[in-house]
């Protein structure tokens, strides 16, 4: 059965399947940083025949979207990726994420935010603040990762050797609650996965609680994440169950509105 026909009220029949092909494998590559892949084995990431997935390969090339090394033929994301990425905004997924957070807030009292995954951290791009309460304001902010429910979401889901290197030695510890121990940091990270979304005790500022859960894109791998928290009197831990399941499914909701055309 040829599954890559259009199928009536998918939209798929605007679609152009080698360009589709094509971005697959970009993401792969990218998700294969920083040593690269073979065309053989992006050809296999991705369900691609590769003789199709080696012409997409050196037409990428071509517009240095992709390097391939000549010693390990490894493709690599090129630096045509990185110069539109540097003048690249925010505004589409703002938009699309919006009304998810507006909604969230609206149904839990309290601040809902979203902050996206750079090279060096994250950034907090959007915020949804319910209107009779004061808060931090975060946008446009970077925190330290081990110490806060976004950070950790990031860490959580990243491979352990890209985790570890995007934090600084030592861990800085800013509260009593902060965790600066690099055992138990990991075991944490490792509760985080089991139930899907990260919290945070006071461990950035001593009053403000919170969970946050990541926004995932190709292969698993994080683009953005989704937090809820608020002061400790009005976000205990024990709402901490509800309103992770809040930031799971305000998570999936998102990555599901970026992936829309």
């Amino acid at each position: 059965m040829d599954t890559s026909k259009p199928r009536p009220g998918d939209g798929s029949a605007d679609r152009v399947q080698s360009l589709e092909r094509a971005i697959t494998l970009l993401e792969a590559t990218a998700d294969c940083s920083p040593d690269g892949d073979t065309a053989a084995n992006l050809a296999a990431r991705c369900g691609i025949n590769r003789a199709t997935a080696w012409r997409l390969l050196a037409t990428l090339e071509q517009y240095g979207l992709v390097e391939r090394s000549p010693v390990s033929n490894r493709y690599t994301v090129g630096f045509a990726v990185a110069r539109m990425a540097s003048v690249a905004g925010f505004d589409g997924l703002i938009r699309r994420a919006h009304g998810t957070l507006s909604r969230v807030s609206e149904q839990t009292g309290e601040t809902a935010n979203l902050a996206v995954v750079r090279q060096l951290g994250l950034t907090y791009i959007d915020e949804v603040t319910p209107p009779v309460v004061l808060s931090a304001k975060w946008l446009g902010r970077q925190v330290p990762l081990h110490a806060t429910s976004t950070g950790k979401a990031l860490l959580a889901w990243l491979p352990p050797e890209e985790a570890e290197s995007l934090l600084a030695e030592p861990l800085t510890a800013f509260t009593d609650t902060t965790v600066t121990d690099r055992g138990r940091l990991a075991a944490e990270l490792a509760r985080t996965r089991e139930r899907g979304y990260s919290v945070c005790v006071g461990e950035m500022e001593r009053n403000l609680y919170g969970v946050s859960a990541p926004v995932f894109g190709s292969r698993a791998r994080p683009f953005a994440i989704v937090s809820i928290w608020g002061p400790q009197d009005r976000v205990p831990e024990s709402r901490f169950t509800d309103l992770g399941v809040l930031a799971r499914g305000a998570a999936d909701e998102i990555a599901g509105a970026a992936r829309a055309v």
